[in-house]
This record gives structure tokens, C-alpha cells and sequence, in this order.
């Protein structure tokens, strides 16, 4: 089954471009395990907010299977926006307090960059803060994704993360280090994107009770967990990124370095061009670098770059977040079993103390 869109969305661009709009009046049904309620919280800025809304509306409608997503946008409302990122969350997402009343079966939460060297300086950290507090009581599980990741763990545990000499970019090859239901299925090696300055490190995780599913040899740890009332799920890398995503965020990085708002030319992400792509890109950077001006940036070989990239991680993304609908099914079925023998518990205690009356 797809992921249908929750709300009045008729129009909403991305169903012209990933889904279909009749998938909107597909009957969603509250007391089947099958029918579940995800909540994407997207806090990501405005040049990358509809991406992402696309990336994670594929990667779960393609991971779905038999199982109907029905799917509600939310915002944190302290993210810096732009006049038209504004139009955009008022016109298709819903407020902090709209879900903050309301219980899901999952919730996934995105980072977004980064503007202090302390997470807790952050705009939004209070904000979410009270996501995390909202969702140990109110989702089965919530998917926390890079920076989110980060901010979570710090919260729960006071776990910091770590500045990186360089840039943790581009293509690394991860392996399962446990078995566990969420990366059942998942091959001995497979490849994930990552982008990220930061690190978590390994240790003071294992010593506050998480458990690291995914490592990689040279990115580090990748997916780890932590069970308390709810399921917490923790990515530093990005499954859910499309072909050229790590292409677009190096070109925009480029234009930083053109702009001089950075010091030194990208680093190349690791492992995803092959050697004519990473040849052109050469070739380009030597120009950027002898002839250092923004304009520059309009000659960059963006498609010939884009040509001959393909998602090879997309297989692993997909069975991890079919593990984990799987599970939410799983969760779902439990509480509409309990709540059914409490009811019919209920029931019977309605019945006996009207018999006792009538004696």
C-alpha cells in the first residue's frame, strides 16, 4: 500500500511528482494494525525543505509494502525561515501544538544546519526538547536523523558530540554489528550516505544503554537504538537521500567557497563518482581556485556529474524502514489488542454489577 498525505492537500506539489492525488482518499482505518500514523517533523532549511519531504515520502512509500502510511507534515516553529519557507510550512504543515495533542504510532525528526557550536544555544533547542519529552509517551518509535541524533542524545544522556578535522562526506560502507528486527535483512556490507562536521562518540554510547546496530570502518558508527517506553531510532548517516543529493550539497558548498564564505575548496565526497566524473570535477576546481568569483559557480559540470550517479544504497534504506513500519504494525496490533480486552474487560464489569443490582 502508499503513503497517503493526512489533511487537506489537494494540489500539493509533490503529488504530481511522486504520488498519486487519488492515494489521498484512500480509506485509512483506525483499529487496523496495518494502517499506521507517521509524523515527519522537518526541520531542515529552506533551500533543502521540499527535498527532504520528498526523499522520506519515497523511501517510505517504497517500504511500505501492505502497510498504509498515512502521513502529517510538522514544523518546529524557532527554525529560521525565509518569507517563502514560511508560506510554505503555513500552507502544508501543522504546528508544534497540533502534534504535541495527538499520538502517532511513529515519528520521524530532521536535523537541520547547525548555527551555534553548542546545540543547547540553538533557537530551537527548547522546542525539541519538548518533542523528545512528547514523544517517550506518545510514539512507538521515533526516528531521530543526524543532527536530531545529535540533540537527542545530548538531552537524554548528555552525550556531546565531537567537532571532525574534516567533513564526514559522502559514500561509507557499513556493516550490521548485531542482529536486531530493524536491520534484518540488511547485507554484511552496505553503503550509506553521510554529511556531517560532527561525530558521536561510540563508547559513551554503549556506556548510556544504546545499542549500535550499524558501524562503518572509516564513518563510524552509523544506526543505534535505545529502548525506554518508546523505541528510539538513530541515524547519523542519511538513508534516505536521493542520487544527487550528496552532488547538490557539494555544489553548494562550492558556491561557499566562490562566495568566500568558506576558507578552503570542498573535499570531493568520498566513494560516489566515478574517476571521469571525479576527473571533470578536478578540472573545474582548478578553475574555481585560479579564478575565485561567484559566477564561477554557473559553469560547474553539474549535469555531467549527475549523469552517472545512482542510488546504490537505496535496497538497505528501503529494508530498514520496512523493518521499521514492520514494527510500528507490530506495536499498533499490541495496543488495539489491550485496549480491546480492556473494554471487554469493562464490559463484563458493567454487566455483573448490573445483575447484582437487579438481585
Amino acid at each position: 500500500m502508499p503513503v497517503c498525505l493526512n489533511g487537506d492537500l489537494s494540489g500539493y506539489h509533490l503529488f504530481s511528482a511522486n504520488l498519486d492525488a487519488s492515494r489521498s482518499g484512500l480509506e485509512f482505518r483506525e483499529n487496523s494494525a496495518k494502517c499506521i500514523d507517521i509524523g515527519l517533523l522537518n526541520n531542515m532549511p529552506d533551500g533543502a525543505l521540499v527535498s527532504t519531504e520528498r526523499q522520506f515520502l519515497t523511501l517510505l512509500d517504497s517500504a511500505a509494502g501492505g502497510v498504509l502510511v498515512r502521513l502529517s507534515l510538522y514544523a518546529l516553529p524557532d527554525v529560521p525561515r525565509s518569507d517563502s519557507g514560511r508560506s510554505h510550512i503555513r500552507s502544508f504543515y501543522s504546528g508544534l501544538e497540533n502534534l504535541t495533542n495527538r499520538h502517532l504510532d511513529g515519528l520521524i525528526v530532521t536535523g537541520t544546519e547547525p548555527r551555534a557550536s553548542n546545540l543547547v544555544e540553538e533557537p530551537y533547542w527548547r522546542s525539541i526538547t519538548n518533542v523528545l519529552d512528547w514523544a517517550e509517551d506518545n510514539t512507538h518509535s521515533t526516528v531521530w536523523s543526524c543532527l536530531a541524533a545529535h540533540a537527542a542524545v545530548l538531552y537524554m544522556d548528555g552525550i556531546a558530540r565531537r567537532r571532525l578535522d574534516d567533513k564526514r562526506f559522502g559514500l561509507f560502507e557499513c556493516a550490521p554489528v548485531v542482529g536486531h528486527r530493524l536491520t534484518a535483512g540488511i547485507p554484511s556490507r552496505a553503503v550509506t550516505p553521510h554529511s556531517r562536521w560532527n561525530d558521536l562518540p561510540e563508547k559513551e554510547l554503549l556506556d548510556s544503554g544504546y545499542r549500535v546496530l550499524m558501524r562503518s570502518k572509516d564513518a563510524g558508527v552509523d544506526t543505534f537504538v535505545k529502548r525506554r517506553r518508546s523505541l528510539s531510532v538513530f541515524f547519523q548517516g542519511h538513508p534516505e537521500y536521493e542520487a544527487n543529493t550528496l552532488l547538490l550539497e557539494y555544489r553548494r558548498d562550492v558556491g561557499r567557497y566562490l562566495r568566500r564564505e568558506r576558507d578552503t575548496y570542498p573535499t570531493m565526497p568520498n566513494g560516489y563518482f566515478d574517476k571521469e566524473t571525479a576527473d571533470i570535477l578536478t578540472v573545474a576546481q582548478a578553475r574555481a581556485v585560479r579564478d575565485r568569483r561567484p559566477e564561477i559557480l554557473a559553469d560547474f559540470p553539474f549535469s555531467r556529474a549527475e549523469a552517472n550517479l545512482s542510488k546504490t544504497w537505496h535496497a538497505s534504506a528501503m529494508q530498514v524502514y520496512g523493518n521499521w513500519l514492520t514494527y510500528l504494525c507490530a506495536q499498533k496490533d499490541r495496543r488495539l489488542k489491550r485496549r480491546q480486552i480492556r473494554k471487554t474487560v469493562g464490559a463484563n464489569e458493567i454487566a455483573l454489577r448490573r445483575r447484582a443490582a437487579a438481585v
